[in-house]
């Protein structure tokens, strides 16, 4: 009301100045009292207020193939629910792991021109500071100028230092784990150089409350901010930035037990049926071809009793994490109905990377330090005082249609999950096979949010915005995203990618080499098995050629 006041008066001053009618003021106000425009943050500017709210929720670690509208075998309801209402993108490419992807996806740029070209490295090397840089805008700073309200609660991952702090970067209110991992039930930490997690509450340190179980928080934090906002009159930016299911595998016996017995059979016969599943759904051609293990990967039968015991414990943890992200983001969704905010609310669900194949507490670089503070014993496993990873073996069956997993530039590290759901989604229900990057994200929200992204910000040069707004094609008004001559690229730790089309060259071997790039045919092989570098010479020095450029421009740092 406050705010309506203040509009008022902004607008009976201007009316009067420019020395025109009752009849027109009393006509404006009249407008504004109908709820049709509202004044936001900014000279003279006037917003149409019907704009959506938007929620964008990022899952942690979750595997393209674990959803129940992705194929997978474990109980999302609330999730598939939001697929049969919008649309599922099979073709989203991020980056291959956790950092970078939030910097591309908060800023719409490369992760080097955002700043994070390494994950958890910070130098003062252009492109690896390891955090959020001001050569790029982020997306809660630009929608909040345009006059949204911007929230988070989760995983931060972007920058410790106050000045990095969401709070810092276009947040109104944040609630966040600074860190890319933590214990999801207390403030332990998990590496010998970090041994507790920090966290921020609208950028102040706060204590975790010891039991507080992490995905159950976060959601409640949402949920407060939503509610108070509910008053305000301003639509919402909330950015649901989850740190379930990434290791440790923790939560609750009550999801766990759900799915007791569920993967006795082992990880190479869930790989195959999540396999046939897809095809079946329509997610991956009928085709497609399912690409051999890992070498490394012990088969199941080799296993000894004792090992298939808590092998398949590790999977039911991961599915009753996964379980529960699903129960809290129908928690999210019943509130949104509860204020009557539903139906003008756009919904982004997607995941970061592929599924995560690490396992420190066998590491040996890590595994004497965590050993001391942790138990994975079977009886444990679970637990708070647990550590446990489900490592390569389930990472592959969580990929399944792809070539391995997180910090790959193969599909099975860079293609994870998307669905979008809600206001300015004609297309229900349906599975797109098109082309779209996590740098699209941020102008789909522009787009939403009736905003441009500027070229200067408080004096510093603004690298363009690399991706593409969503909005032509979720509306129906296009049948297309990208164009054929469209240049997607990636580096990180020396795994390095690049995508033109439907071809894509792969360069997973260290140190770093371009004799040693991989052409793919994606059209024809989802599943990288069939190098045609040899085969297609004049594709494979084109894309070369477009990789050198891309390394240029981005200024990438390969490891020696």
């Amino acid at each position: 009301m406050r705010r309506l006041i203040r509009t008022h008066l902004f607008i009976k001053i201007w009316y009067y100045q420019l020395d025109k009618s009752n009849l027109i003021y009393h006509l404006t106000f009249l407008i504004l009292t109908m709820g049709v425009v509202s004044c936001h943050e900014g000279p003279n500017q006037i917003i149409d207020d019907s704009r959506p709210n938007i929620l964008l929720i990022v899952a942690d670690d979750l595997g393209y193939a674990d959803l129940g509208c992705f194929g997978g075998e474990i109980k999302t309801p609330n999730i598939d629910a939001l697929a049969a209402r919008g649309i599922r993108f099979n073709r989203f490419y991020t980056a291959p792991m956790c950092a970078p992807t939030r910097a591309m996806l908060l800023s719409g740029n490369d992760n080097h021109i955002a700043g994070v070209g390494r994950q958890n490295l910070r130098t003062s090397v252009f492109g690896y500071e390891g955090h959020l840089t001001n050569r790029v805008v982020t997306i809660p700073t630009l929608l909040r100028k345009s006059g949204y309200e911007t929230f988070m609660a989760g995983k931060w991952h972007l920058g410790h230092n106050p000045e990095h702090n969401p709070h810092s970067k276009g947040f109104e209110h944040s609630y966040v784990l600074l860190e890319g991992v933590g214990n999801h039930y207390n403030g332990n930490g998990i590496f010998k150089n970090s041994p507790g997690s920090n966290y921020t509450d609208d950028g102040k340190p706060f204590q975790w409350k010891d039991g507080a179980y992490s995905t159950d928080v976060y959601t409640d934090k949402l949920i407060e901010y939503m509610s108070r906002n509910k008053t305000d009159q301003r639509p919402f930016f909330a950015y649901a930035a989850y740190t379930s299911p990434h290791w440790p595998l923790q939560v609750d016996e009550k999801y766990s037990s759900k799915y007791k017995g569920r993967y006795d059979q082992g990880y190479d016969i869930l790989k195959r049926r999540r396999f046939e599943r897809l095809k079946k759904s329509g997610i991956i051609p009928h085709d497609a071809i399912m690409p051999l293990n890992d070498p490394s990967i012990r088969t199941w039968n080799s296993l000894s009793e004792e090992e298939k015991s808590k092998e398949s414990k590790k999977m039911e943890i991961y599915a009753g994490m996964v379980d529960n992200l699903d129960e809290n983001i129908g928690r999210l969704i019943q509130h949104l109905k509860d204020i009557n905010a539903y139906d003008n609310t756009l919904v982004i669900f997607m995941s970061d990377n592929g599924a995560a194949s690490e396992d420190y507490y066998n590491d040996k670089q890590t595994a004497e330090y965590i050993s001391d503070y942790y138990d994975n014993t079977y009886e444990t496993m679970g637990s708070p005082h647990s550590l446990v990873s489900y490592g390569p073996p389930w990472a592959e069956a969580g990929t399944a249609p792809f070539r391995y997993f997180k910090e790959f530039t193969t599909n099975g590290g860079i293609i994870a999950p998307m669905i979008m759901a809600g206001p300015m989604i004609t297309r229900k229900n349906e599975i797109s096979e098109q082309f779209v990057t996590v740098m699209d994200i941020a102008p789909t929200l522009y787009d939403i949010g009736k905003t441009t992204y500027p070229l200067k910000e408080k004096g510093n040069k603004i690298y363009p915005i690399k991706g593409k707004t969503l909005i032509p094609f979720t509306s129906g008004k296009s049948e297309g995203i990208h164009t054929e001559d469209y240049v997607f690229g990636l580096e990180h730790t020396g795994f390095t990618m690049l995508k033109k089309g439907n071809w894509k060259l792969t360069n997973i071997d260290r140190p770093f080499s371009e004799a040693n790039f991989k052409l793919y045919n994606l059209s024809k092989d989802l599943a990288e098995i069939h190098d045609l570098k040899d085969s297609v010479p004049e594709k494979y020095r084109d894309l070369l050629k477009d990789w050198r450029a891309f390394s240029i421009e981005n200024q990438v740092q390969l490891p020696k």
